[in-house]
């Protein structure tokens, strides 16, 4: 739809100076740890409530999941 230097463009003359560089450098950064482990448990949620009928509400989810969570792999620490 749009390219990214239009847009910085536009953002440049409402005085917000973005380096179209600043767009493609975080673009093709390696993910972080969190969002790795964020998207493990994204799976392992919807997972969950899958398994319960797609019916359970967050509170009952989260619950379940807080229930389950030990046998989830534990989060690795950087390093």
């Amino acid at each position: 739809m749009f390219g990214v230097e239009p847009i910085c463009r536009v953002l440049t003359s409402y005085g917000l100076k973005i380096a179209t560089s600043t767009y493609y450098a975080a673009k093709n950064r390696t993910p972080s740890t969190r969002s790795v482990r964020d998207d493990e448990l994204k799976t392992q949620i919807s997972r969950v409530h899958a398994d319960n009928f797609s019916v359970y509400g967050s509170e009952k989810s989260g619950a379940s999941c807080t229930a389950k969570a030990y046998q989830w792999p534990a989060a690795r620490s950087p390093g």
